[in-house]
């Protein structure tokens, strides 16, 4: 009868603690989705360059898709490397408490 925890404390620790696992999942789910848009927008510059290279007369444009396609990966790279980091400082800050 000794092991019984008062309620109170008990819930406090639990909704803190899921609090911090459910914004460090979501801060991996971020990353995850802006990996995934950095890696689908490279390999979007990448067929323009190559649509480029076969069609010399939409060239100029194909060379802009791509630009504007590999500016949209290092973008969404960049975001994914800030959801990496609001992910570490989420666990972190979870383990702490």
């Amino acid at each position: 009868m000794g092991r019984h925890r008062s309620s109170s404390s008990g819930k406090a620790e639990t909704a803190a603690g899921s609090d911090h696992r459910k914004e460090e999942k979501h801060h991996k789910h971020m990353e995850q989705l802006a990996q995934l848009g950095a890696v689908a927008a490279g390999a979007y510059a990448l067929h323009e360059k190559h649509k480029a290279k076969k069609d010399p007369e939409n060239a100029r444009s194909h060379r802009i898709k791509e630009e504007i396609a590999a500016t949209v990966a290092v973008g969404s790279a960049g975001f994914a490397f800030h959801e990496h980091h609001k992910k570490k400082v989420a666990k972190n800050h979870g383990h702490h408490h």
